[in-house]
């Protein structure tokens, strides 16, 4: 009995030995060691991470990767790799470098990074976000009048290793223009920063919370947009509007994009979830009748019915979302409909899918609240037999729709000296995931607003 007990605990240890052996970041380094000490391509040598087992190699900004000779190679002692010194490479997608010692192995991530010299953000005090001209290296920044202009803190994101000057944090006097350098290796940017004060701004966006800082993430991302890329914008609270302490002498355009975990469905809800834009309803009737424009997205598109623009005081039927700390992860591409629409001013120039009649919004492995404020049409229920029946009951203009005939992005047109407003109700339109995703469908969403805009400011 006790040899048969010997027996199978040698079993075991050769089982675990096996194991060990087959981990090829085991410890134990069975045939020794696995690192790459030097890599240069050409004559850019890389930049070794032992912990992430990665060589990123800079290169100019403009600069040809695709046969890079391996000039330099050195390894552990003893190891071989699959890659070897004088070898070319094409450098235009990392490369695994598999470096091979007695039994174990470790794979490493080859890559080559252009030196790059840009601002991506530029924020004043926290909350002041530039227009960024790439073109002409300029970033236009615009603040409420008397905001003091000689101690604003600038806040930077570059380039991966770039460097700028001024320093990004120091408080900096911009009553006169203020020239940043960017620099990144062989890389080198100057942008010229103007701050400029606005009483009268030409668009606003607006919310509930008297700072824009206290929006939920989804209004806060596209509020942040709005800032950045429209000239002469500013965050104005509806307690604000009512108040009658915004200009808004110069406004054409008033946007608000209103989210609620859960949703917010029907007349009744939204006027307990959103009281303090009712209480400005009077302000914003008066700027709708003396010609001012409205974007409406998400909740926000039954605001429509308070302002006087929907002819039976209707609010969309069918609303649902979902929460932002637990999204729905796509499995491919969302979109919705617009036959018949696709030369709407809305739609121009959208990165385009499998079907050139419909928007597409996002990627998979996006996580989407589906968060969705639409009109449901049929005799079934809602009060809507028919989309023509819906045109004439509300006065409205179908420009998409849902799998189901939903009309999901509509619009009401100027009429007595009226404004336009544009709602865009579609769950696919959303701003903020908790996923990390590559940009591509979802550069539709700020494109369309960026449409948005320029047809409402027309």
């Amino acid at each position: 009995m006790k040899n048969k007990i010997l027996h199978i605990s040698y079993i075991l240890l050769a089982v675990l030995a096996f194991a060990a052996c087959k981990d090829n970041t085991s410890d134990l380094s069975l045939g020794g060691d696995c690192a790459v000490t030097a890599l240069t391509l050409d004559t850019y040598k890389g930049v070794i991470d032992t912990k992430t087992q990665t060589v990123v190699v800079n290169v100019p900004e403009v600069f040809d990767e695709s046969a890079m000779t391996v000039t330099e190679l050195t390894l552990s002692a003893g190891a071989t790799a699959n890659i070897a010194k004088g070898q070319k490479l094409n450098m235009r997608t990392p490369r695994t470098l598999r470096v091979t010692n007695g039994d174990v192995f470790v794979d490493w991530t080859v890559s080559v990074r252009h030196d790059e010299a840009r601002i991506y953000q530029f924020r004043l005090n926290g909350k002041y976000n530039g227009v960024i001209n790439e073109e002409q290296k300029t970033i236009s920044v615009y603040v409420p009048a008397g905001t003091d202009l000689k101690a604003l803190v600038p806040s930077i994101t570059l380039s991966e290793g770039a460097s700028v000057t001024p320093l990004s944090g120091v408080a900096t006097d911009f009553t006169q223009p203020v020239a940043y350098t960017v620099t990144n290796n062989t890389a080198k940017a100057v942008y010229t920063v103007t701050v400029t004060e606005i009483d009268a701004p030409e668009a606003l966006f607006v919310g509930i919370p008297a700072s824009k800082e206290d929006l939920s993430i989804e209004e806060l991302t596209a509020c942040e947009w709005m800032l950045a890329n429209v000239p002469k914008t500013l965050y104005a609270s509806f307690g604000e509007i009512a108040a009658g302490t915004v200009d808004m002498s110069k406004c054409k355009v008033i946007w608000w994009h209103f989210h609620r975990d859960g949703g917010v469905d029907g007349k009744e809800r939204f006027e307990a979830a959103a009281p303090e834009a009712l209480a400005a309803q009077v302000q914003l009737r008066n700027f709708y009748n003396g010609g001012g424009s409205f974007l409406f997205t998400r909740y926000a598109t039954n605001m429509p019915a308070f302002i006087g623009a929907v002819k039976n005081e209707g609010c969309p039927n069918n609303c649902w979302g979902g929460a932002e700390a637990s999204p729905e992860f796509v499995g491919g591409p969302w979109s919705f409909f617009i036959t018949g629409k696709t030369s709407h001013p809305l739609y121009q120039n959208l990165m385009q899918g499998e079907d050139a009649n419909q928007v597409y919004t996002c990627d998979k492995g996006y996580g989407i609240t589906n968060s969705t404020a639409q009109w449901h049409i049929g005799a079934d229920w809602g009060g809507y037999e028919s989309t023509d029946y819906w045109r004439t009951a509300t006065g409205g203009v179908d420009l998409g729709w849902g799998g189901d005939g939903a009309i999901v992005v509509w619009e009401f047109l100027p009429s007595d000296g009226r404004g336009r407003i544009v709602c865009i109700g579609s769950g696919c339109y959303d701003w903020f995931t908790t996923a990390t995703v590559e940009e591509s469908f979802h550069a539709n969403i700020a494109k369309m607003t960026r449409n948005a805009f320029d047809y409402l400011m027309q």
